[in-house]
């Protein structure tokens, strides 16, 4: 039997009303209905229940879904995904006028250093992604590498610990210490190479139809998840973006477009408003809202760090100001680095965190992850290893949290060889990917390209 995951309409449901929750839908009656018919909850942490709908129930939840998507959100004001209004309500929207001197692109060595950190960052997270937070803590504490210094091993592990808490079974294979061998292929690295071929074929220009045409080409269907799949499904059925973003899509405010905005950084480097509109048209593809303004900030505070002037602090302040103020993540992202000044060990922080969020938002929602990272890249003040193991250590999307501090921090420290031999060196400048033509490619070859499109008028 062949479950589908993240697409299956009676899974759904729960999410959307998940979803209505937060951004203000009074959905209660509908919820009500579904469950009176036998509607479950939302799978907690796999993307598929175990068993199949009936056909009536199945039916239901596509009306439902609709349903759902046409109920008033009362926060619709102070969270619009349309750029025009966002633009309007950030009273510190980044000025970079036509007589702005162009900032110099990064250098290879920079940009060769923030492919690698996204990397490690990533591989860091894949054996324990999904794993709950304790489960993490004593995994790694059973090894002696708590906090985190280095990969998770399952060498030393007691088997009672895995037995309760396993690995990831798609990653163990590839991510755990005794295992790396190049750096396999995940999403957060395959979403950057989508994009750096986005610039190459469409330029800076480029519309989210492009990057809708570009997925269809070169993106394997089996290799999205979440709001990246739906609009993939979405796709196919003639749905054009924007409303690719919103059809049956209770993902839309996830981690997703988060990952897909490096490159944006990377390319605008000190024009974080140009970077921030640039990741707009990639993340309204599949993303509205908090969903989109993760990207923004993401790919703001990159390109201010992508011109190695600023640092972590100034980036992080800079990526707030392309986010409404009052909007959900830009609480979430204050909240988080309010915390990380003020303690000093960061596990209170993380504990902190998931009080907020854990029981409210899924693990891997936009707001507690982007809030995640600008707590761990504060408290370790962009440290290398200090972000990307506060990142990974504070648990929910792990391998795209490390992967995001990674590039950060990476960015930062400005060459491969700031960055310690043992999180770089068993990745041996080898990438596998299923996009395009980049599997095997080396992170210094990554560089090269990227230096080239940052380098484009």
């Amino acid at each position: 039997m062949l479950r589908l995951t993240w697409v299956q309409p009676e899974d759904l449901v729960g999410h959307e009303l998940g979803q209505a929750a937060l951004d203000g839908r009074e959905a209660s009656m509908i919820a009500a209905r579904w469950r009176a018919a036998g509607g479950r909850e939302a799978p907690p942490r796999a993307g598929a229940s175990q068993e199949p709908a009936s056909r009536y129930l199945r039916l239901l939840a596509e009306d439902l879904l609709d349903e759902l998507a046409d109920l008033p959100s009362r926060l619709a004001d102070q969270e619009p995904t349309d750029l025009t209004k966002i633009r309007a309500g950030c009273p510190n929207w980044p000025s970079h006028s036509s007589e702005t001197p162009p900032t110099a692109p990064p250098t290879q060595p920079r940009l060769e250093a923030a492919w690698l950190g996204r990397a490690v960052g990533c591989l860091l997270g894949k054996p324990v992604e999904k794993l709950p937070l304790q489960a993490i803590r004593s995994l790694a504490e059973s090894t002696g590498n708590w906090p985190l210094t280095t990969y998770f091993t399952a060498k030393g592990v007691p088997p009672d610990l895995l037995s309760a808490h396993p690995w990831n079974r798609r990653s163990a294979p590839t991510s755990l210490a005794e295992n790396i061998d190049g750096m396999p292929e995940d999403d957060d690295l395959n979403y950057p190479l989508l994009n750096l071929l986005l610039l190459q074929r469409h330029g800076r220009d480029f519309t989210p139809t492009d990057v809708a045409k570009l997925w269809l080409d070169e993106l394997p269907a089996g290799r999205t998840f979440t709001a990246e799949r739906i609009a993939y499904r979405n796709l196919l059925t003639g749905i054009e973006p924007p409303h690719t973003a919103r059809h049956r899509n209770p993902f839309r405010e996830w981690i997703g477009a988060l990952i897909r905005a490096d490159i944006h950084g990377w390319t605008n480097p000190g024009n974080p408003a140009a970077a921030a509109e640039q990741a707009h048209r990639d993340a309204t593809l599949t993303h509205t809202a908090n969903g989109v303004y993760a990207a923004m900030f993401t790919a703001a505070a990159i390109a201010t760090a992508a011109t190695g002037t600023h640092d972590i602090h100034t980036c992080l302040s800079t990526g707030l100001k392309v986010i409404p103020p009052r909007s959900r993540l830009a609480a979430a992202i204050h909240h988080a680095i309010q915390l990380a000044h003020e303690h000093r060990d960061f596990d209170t922080v993380v504990d902190q965190l998931h009080a907020t969020y854990a029981d409210t938002h899924h693990w891997v929602h936009a707001i507690p992850n982007t809030a995640l990272i600008a707590a761990a890249l504060t408290h370790a003040h962009g440290d290398f290893t200090g972000s990307i193991s506060r990142a990974v250590g504070g648990g929910w999307d792990t391998d795209s949290n490390g992967a995001t501090a990674g590039s950060i921090a990476a960015l930062l420290a400005g060459t491969p060889t700031a960055l310690p031999d043992h999180w770089t060196t068993p990745l041996k400048n080898q990438l596998a990917t299923s996009v395009g033509d980049f599997n095997g490619v080396g992170f210094d070859t990554l560089a090269h390209l990227t230096h080239r499109e940052a380098s484009r008028p």
